[in-house]
């Protein structure tokens, strides 16, 4: 993971109690598993994800559900954290998993992914909608058949009028990108705890400051 900081607790006993806790939350962070997309525009889920990792302190329980899984408490709730592993046009596989798995209702299951509609280090909550041109949330839609979830939309827009949208996405964000991503990821984390405390009016509005 790009900025996930190992810790030794990591794989503890923690992890052996995960199918007999009451999670309330699922945070679902999308991107293409590998090296080579790591630092891609397409994966500003899975490095966002890494942020939240590391500020809430979540506790890697191991690959489970086609994907890597993560533990904790945000806002007093407990949560489940994925990456999952079937590439971006399958991530509705995992979802329908983990959800039906802990009986985690969809509108408590948040999916955080990347827009080109959203210019860079801009963000938009929203509690349903459709898919737009990401085939990650087409996925998760086409398998739980519905769109009544709530989504994280972390821009990386626009997209240059000479690029493919294929290549745009699957285009590394520059060191200097990758910097700003860390500043802006720190309004985004205050939005989360307050999404996972319940205050969803406020959490979007702490996005748009």
């Amino acid at each position: 993971m790009l900025f996930v900081k190992q810790k030794k607790s990591e794989l503890s006993s923690f992890g052996k109690s995960l199918y007999y806790i009451n999670y309330m939350f699922l945070i679902v962070c999308l991107g293409n598993p590998g090296k080579e997309y790591e630092k891609t525009r397409h994966n500003v889920g899975f490095i966002l994800g890494d942020g939240i990792v590391d500020h809430f302190n979540l506790v890697k329980v191991g690959s489970k559900f086609k994907s890597i899984v993560y533990s904790g408490t945000i806002g007093m709730q407990k949560v489940l954290l994925i990456y999952p592993q079937m590439f971006m046009n399958c991530s509705g596989e995992a979802v329908q998993l983990v959800s039906s798995f802990y009986k985690i209702p969809y509108e408590k299951c948040l999916i955080i992914y990347d827009d080109v509609d959203i210019n860079f280090g801009e963000y938009r909550l929203r509690e349903k909608g459709g898919s737009g041109t990401h085939n990650g949330m087409r996925s998760i839609i086409q398998t739980i058949k519905t769109q009544q979830f709530p989504r994280l939309r972390v821009g990386v827009g626009p997209q240059p009028d000479h690029w493919e949208l294929s290549d745009f996405v699957l285009s590394n964000f520059s060191c200097d990108e990758l910097e700003k991503l860390r500043e802006f990821f720190k309004i985004s984390l205050s939005s989360i705890e307050l999404f996972i405390q319940g205050d969803f009016d406020k959490a979007s509005r702490t996005l748009r400051q």
